[in-house]
Parts: C-alpha cells; sequence; structure tokens
C-alpha cells in the first residue's frame, strides 16, 4: 500500500493544518491563540488606540479577501501595516503567500515568525506547509524535530514523522513514532493502518493483523486494512 504524507483535510486559517478528528482541539486552540495576541497587542501600551485600529481592521480585511480566495488582496492588505517585529502579521502572510502558491515567501515569513516566537508551534506547523511543496524535505524534518523536542508527545508531528518515515521506506523509524501515536489515540483510525502497514513492512505480523482488525472496528469493510489482511499468511 502506497501511503502519502497527509497534509490534511482540516486547515486553520492562520497556517497550520491538522488531519482526521483528533486534531479539531489543536485548531480551536490555534484560533484561539491568535484572537488572545491580537487583543494582547491592541491592548498593549506601547500601541495607541489610532495605532491599533489599522492593525485590527487589516486583519479583518485579510480574512474576508481570504474567504473570497482573493490571496493578494488579503496579502497587501497586511502588507500596507506590515511589522517586522509583528509574529501575528508574519505568521498571517506566512500563510496568504502559502494559499497564494508564494512558497518561498511563505517560508520566509513563517521563518520570521519562529524567530520571534522559538517556543511556538504554529508557524513551525506553517513552515512545513511550502517546504513540503517545495520538496525541502530535510527542513520538513527538523521543523518536526524541533516540534517535538518542545512537545515530545505532540500527535501530528509524531504521525506525520511516521508517515514520512514510511515513504522513506525507514518503517524502524516510522514505528517509533507511530507508536507513540497509536499509545496516545488507541482507536484512532489513521494512526492503526499506517500503524499496521508498518508492522507489516517489519515482517510483525501478529501485530499487523491486530491492528488491522481494529481499524475495521473503527471503519467496517475498510479497503486498505483488508488488502494488509490479505497478506497475512
Amino acid at each position: 500500500m502506497e501511503v502519502l504524507a497527509s497534509y490534511a483535510s482540516r486547515v486553520t486559517r492562520h497556517g497550520s493544518r491538522v488531519t482526521g478528528q483528533k486534531y479539531k482541539m489543536f485548531a480551536i486552540s490555534l484560533f484561539r491563540h491568535l484572537a488572545i495576541s491580537l487583543f494582547l497587542l491592541a491592548s498593549s501600551p506601547l500601541l495607541s488606540q489610532t495605532d491599533s485600529k489599522p492593525l485590527l481592521v487589516a486583519f479583518e480585511n485579510s480574512y474576508l479577501m481570504e474567504a473570497k480566495a482573493d490571496y493578494s488582496r488579503a496579502i497587501r492588505t497586511l502588507k500596507d501595516i506590515y511589522q517586522e517585529n509583528s509574529y501575528e502579521i508574519n505568521l498571517r502572510l506566512g500563510w496568504l503567500n502559502y494559499l497564494a502558491g508564494l512558497h518561498l515567501e511563505s517560508t520566509n515569513y513563517y521563518q520570521k515568525a519562529i524567530k520571534l516566537k522559538p517556543y511556538a508551534l504554529e508557524p513551525k506547523f506553517g513552515f512545513v506547509l511550502p517546504a513540503a511543496v517545495l520538496g525541502n524535505w530535510s527542513q520538513v524534518i527538523l521543523q518536526y524535530q524541533e516540534i517535538l523536542k518542545i512537545d515530545p508527545q505532540n500527535t501530528l508531528a509524531n504521525y506525520r514523522m511516521g508517515s514520512i518515515y514510511y515513504n522513506k521506506l525507514d518503517y524502524i523509524s516510522a514505528e517509533k513514532y507511530l507508536e507513540k501515536v497509536v499509545n496516545l489515540y488507541p482507536f484512532d483510525y489513521d494512526a492503526n493502518l499506517l500503524y499496521g502497514w508498518t508492522n507489516l513492512k517489519l515482517g510483525k505480523l501478529r501485530e499487523a493483523k491486530v491492528l488491522f482488525n481494529k481499524v475495521l472496528l473503527n471503519k467496517p469493510k475498510d479497503t486498505s486494512a483488508l488488502e494488509g489482511l490479505s497478506l497475512i499468511k
């Protein structure tokens, strides 16, 4: 079975992607984080009311333009009030440039956000999106490793690392990351399926059989799980 490193069905408008139902809370937390950041920025004594209003208006307009898929105008709206030391603006421009297909520019803005907030996860998750499109897999892996240094139990980073190593045919490395995800989410469809295939590739047939059958409990008649079971003699 060919397993692709998925960059997902769920996307937050601030540049981080998530896959599957288990990551819904992750997306919500990112939204809340940015909302709080903007509130603190607007209420900062370093900004007067007249200074903060254009910033808030620019962000609001950028969301309106994004909803219309007018990414160029959304980007221009924020560039008009651009501040080099603004984490929020750089993060948002990273995402909008990614949507616009300007992947190199996107990575540059995400790198600025990472530099401004070294322990923040969202710009690192954002960075891997354009980096993957550019085929810069060494940088993708590096960012996931940095995420896992900060948050070793991060399910999304562990799953994606497992997926990357699976596609590299490095099943031993993939197993290490996927085992952690399955321990955290024992009934998760995606993790059990990929972990099942990883065990199958490693010749751990009993473990693979258990995992594929667990997938079928989650999603009856799943074709990939049935295919895996058919290969176990």
